[in-house]
């Protein structure tokens, strides 16, 4: 394939694949795509996926692109598109785990069968040297749905042939765990029921394969050997005589139980319960997931085998820029993507390819310069935006309203310290302990530190990540920069408060261990590689830790506001002036002018314009406080028992069904409300386990769990449910409006600030989803597409925004002015607009400006108490009476062109907001110093 010149990033639009929407299925959208204005297109993970997934995440052959999205040839069919729309193509890659467990990814069932002898023995990252004896040299695989005894009582782990590869495996459900050649000979020594020459064919090849066990070249010699297993098998009587041998090791017998047991035992691997990861697992995770296992991509062979089919693609011009997965699982973010950028440009010299990254920043901290990358995915802009739209007045009372009715804290920090600790103690307890035994070892490694003992390292390594403000730390043979100091010290204070004095000399030792003193001052060999390693694995769990505390377990816990509570949120911060907005606007242009400006993802806890609707209640909080009272009376039928729902899970209810009710939704649509209460329950099972509160993913309360559906089953379906249905309709109607302008006014700015506008499939129309999978539904995109050709005028997508045409008109509108003015969007200077008159409060304005161009844009904020009588989203032009915004650049009297066909007149360097606003909710004015 010809490789384009490889064109700047405009726009980008977020498209996830899987069986029901495959590449070829979007090929037929690129023409729609490219006249929303969209530059590429930025997929999912494309490689070969666990059959099934929807998601592109559980990667179990990196060297395929996924047949079940129609492989190769169907994506060079998608880029051959694209190109035709002189357009290109981002992909989302993993590079941090892979799919394990099940029988299907080659790597891990050959590391199973070899162990350390494989040549993937170092693709993952294992421990192999444990405390444990049971577990010395042993793989734990906790993949059995009950105790390893049980399972071999009950039969479920029986022994199979498979003759079509000539290999034996253990089979429980969709698992396969194979057995190493070397033992295969006790399983091939069969009875002399056989013709002699077949019989003694077999004999040999039993003994060859005992062979292999003191044989250094075994793994590749059991590749013929299993050839010539494969071939006798295909004798009907031969394969009938193994399968019989098979019968010794039925473990529903005594004697089968203990031949079974003592094969097992022989192998690389332990067979466990799925239970006992948590405290046992001796293998890194993708957070606390069994089936993603952790990749020791920092090693070059791993490096190679895993972005082999990655650097094809470069090569080919089929790839124009990279997504790369959760960044900070990797060993060493910094390194990988220096490597990764020297690869790209060697591959495509003198064309610069994209590189972003999936990074968390918390409060106050940046993205590292020195990693060569364009920039994060945009979970912070998220965060910003959401800051400017929430009214710091409402603050307290929503604060006090939820404290007051769940009893849990309304200060969030103090949620995710509680979530952090029953996480460390819970699903990660493990990892944990891994870490706590490498510092052990660093200990041990001094005199003078040789007495602390395992318990005190213990209570001050937990207590350092409770408080531990970042995702992580990224330590160098230097130690920790200026930057990750400054974190680990408020972590280092947050725990001094926690532990008693005695352990405060332990702490000292952890802050000095974990990046304070350089660890190449020690001396090469077995200290300094102890020290590093225990440095790795406290940065690779304090990732996970942080992610499990927030995102899957106090997000669904708080719920001061919910559109405070989303991944890459600072949900202790409520609200931000402007002045914040503009400045981290002004940082993006100076340090990452490309970084990817998101507002929904497919990770996100609820749709962005849902969030926006619930923005409007920091607005309106006495208002809400009030209906809260009225809602829990109006609920009392609806109760089986007055701790089903609990205050706090009842509350959490209300203000997902106001985010998320359907603006068109009737009360006597029976089928579009049972589909909206499949969707709400679906969403709040998660909600439920995800807390661990009142249920759990790893010990579900049925009951609980069942009146809770019966409670929305109710609400939403039956008659008793009528009155309470009918409140919170109406509710969330009376905040949709403010709502929509807010999902108006976040829409354009994401557009038009410094960055790269990132659109998430389907959101061109509203997005009032919620959490996956309801976010990943199917779009319809034959209504988009005829909206967009219909080419309404202004008054009818007013009347008629509910149908959320005025969202698209909007996205393309402002998008293909960007494509005319490419420079001035990507490159141009941002400058804060001076606002004045009587509600100045309630308007954004700034000014980019590039070669004598500009582009100016109002947005209002925090509007809601202008539209309390209005049906359209839209302040009308008296309401703004004196308000006004200062424009220090251009002439006494000048007409400026909007962004749909309004004009706007300025007067004395000043535009009126009246005017600005006259035509269109939000704008945006282009002028030319030759006008």
């Amino acid at each position: 394939m010809n490789q384009m010149t490889m064109l700047p990033i405009r726009a980008t639009l977020r498209l996830q694949f899987h069986k029901g929407f495959t590449l070829d299925d979007a090929v037929p959208l690129v023409p729609y795509f490219a006249r929303l204005g969209i530059s590429h297109v930025y997929a999912s993970p494309l490689l070969s996926a666990r059959a099934g997934s929807m998601h592109g995440y559980d990667v179990v052959d990196p060297t395929t692109v996924n047949p079940e999205l129609g492989g190769e040839a169907a994506l060079r069919r998608l880029v051959n598109a694209l190109r035709g729309h002189n357009m290109g193509l981002i992909l989302d890659i993993v590079s941090n785990h892979m799919a394990v467990g099940g029988s299907d990814n080659p790597w891990w069932l050959d590391l199973l069968e070899w162990g350390r002898l494989s040549p993937y023995g170092e693709f993952f990252d294992i421990q192999w040297h444990s405390s444990d004896p049971l577990m010395e040299g042993q793989l734990l695989l906790p993949f059995l749905g009950s105790d390893y005894g049980v399972a071999l009582q009950d039969g479920t782990l029986p022994l199979r042939f498979d003759a079509r590869h000539g290999a034996f495996h253990v089979e429980h459900y969709e698992h396969h765990f194979p057995i190493c050649p070397s033992d295969y000979g006790d399983l091939l020594r069969v009875d002399t029921s056989l013709p002699a020459d077949q019989a003694e064919q077999l004999k040999a090849l039993a003994d060859r394969f005992s062979a292999l066990s003191y044989q250094t070249d075994a793994h590749s010699l059991a590749i013929a050997l299993k050839e010539e297993l494969r071939t006798l098998a295909s004798e009907p009587a031969m394969l009938a005589a193994i399968e019989q041998q098979l019968s010794a090791f039925d473990s529903k017998t005594t004697s089968g139980f203990q031949r079974l047991h003592n094969l097992l035992e022989r192998q690389s691997y332990r067979l466990a319960s799925w239970r006992t990861a948590a405290d046992d697992i001796n293998w890194r995770r993708f957070f606390d997931i069994n089936e993603l296992g952790g990749l020791r991509v920092e090693r070059p062979a791993v490096f190679e085998a895993t972005h082999a089919k990655i650097f094809q693609l470069v090569a080919d011009g089929l790839i124009d820029g990279l997504r790369i997965d959760h960044i900070d699982g990797l060993a060493d973010p910094r390194g990988y993507c220096r490597k990764l950028r020297r690869r790209v440009d060697r591959l495509l010299p003198g064309r610069h390819l994209p590189i972003y990254v999936e990074k968390i920043l918390g409060e106050g901290e940046h993205l590292h310069r020195d990693w060569s990358v364009d920039g994060t995915t945009g979970y912070e802009f998220m965060n910003q935006l959401s800051l400017l739209q929430h009214d710091p007045q409402g603050e307290q009372t929503l604060g006090e309203l939820w404290q007051r009715h769940s009893e849990r804290p309304a200060d969030f920090r103090q949620e995710t310290q509680l979530s952090r600790q029953q996480i460390l103690n819970g699903s990660l307890a493990g990892d944990f302990e891994s870490v706590a035994q490498a510092l052990l070892q660093v200990a041990r490694d001094d005199l003078m530190t040789r007495d602390l003992t395992l318990g005190a390292i213990r209570r001050a390594l937990q207590a350092l990540i409770v408080h531990f403000p970042v995702y992580r730390t990224y330590i160098s043979p230097l130690g920790r920069s200026a930057e990750d100091e400054r974190f680990f010290q408020q972590a280092m204070d947050g725990a001094r408060q926690t532990l008693g004095e005695a352990d405060w000399p332990v702490l000292d030792c952890l802050a000095g261990w974990l990046g304070g003193e350089p660890w190449r001052k020690c001396p090469p060999g077995r200290q300094r590689k102890r020290l590093k390693h225990a440095c790795v694995r406290f940065q690779q769990l304090t990732s996970p830790a942080a992610a499990k505390a927030v995102e899957d377990t106090a997000f669904y816990r708080s719920a001061v506001l919910l559109s405070r509570n989303d991944v890459g949120f600072s949900t202790e911060q409520f609200s931000a002036p402007p002045a914040e907005f503009h400045q981290a606007c002004m940082d993006r242009l100076a340090t990452f002018p490309d970084n990817l400006l998101a507002t929904a993802t497919h990770d996100h806890k609820r749709g962005e314009d849902s969030r926006g609707r619930l923005a409007v209640l920091s607005e309106r909080s006495a208002w809400y406080a009030d209906q809260i009272g009225l809602w829990r009376a109006l609920a009392r039928p609806l109760r089986n028992d007055d701790q089903v729902p609990s205050a706090g899970d009842e509350l959490i209810v209300y203000q997902a069904l106001l985010g998320s009710w359907p603006l068109e939704l009737k009360a006597d649509d029976q089928p579009a409300l049972e589909a909206y209460a499949q969707r709400l329950w679906q969403w709040q099972q998660k909600a439920l386990r995800e807390a661990k509160l009142q249920s759990s993913w790893s010990a579900p309360n049925d009951a609980y769990e069942q009146a809770m559906q019966a409670f929305i089953h109710d609400l939403l379906l039956k008659p008793e449910g009528e009155l309470l249905r009918s409140a919170l309709g109406k509710a969330a109607q009376a905040i949709a409006v403010p709502g929509a302008l807010n999902g108006l006014a976040q829409t354009l700015l994401r557009m038009t600030v410094p960055g790269v506008p990132d659109l998430y499939q389907g959101n061109d129309f509203w997005d009032f989803s919620l959490v996956d999978p309801d976010n990943r539904r199917a779009v319809d995109y034959a209504s988009r597409q005829q909206a967009l050709q219909s080419h309404a005028d202004l008054p009818d997508l007013l009347a008629n925004w509910r149908d959320g045409r005025i969202k698209q008109a909007l996205i393309a509108r402002t998008l293909n002015l960007r494509a005319e003015h490419a420079e001035l969007f990507r490159r141009g200077t941002y400058q804060a607009l001076e606002i004045t008159g009587s509600h100045a409060h309630r308007v954004l304005g700034f000014v980019r400006e590039l070669e004598g161009t500009r582009v100016i844009v109002v947005v209002p904020i925090r509007c809601a108490p202008l539209l309390e009588n209005s049906a359209v989203p839209q302040v009308s032009a008296p309401q703004w009476g004196d308000t006004r915004i200062h424009l220090p650049f251009v002439s006494a009297d000048e007409n400026l062109k909007g962004l749909f066909s309004g004009t706007a007149v300025t007067k004395n360097r000043e535009l009126l907001i009246s005017s600005a606003l006259g035509d269109f909710p939000v704008n945006l004015f282009i002028q030319t110093t030759d006008t």
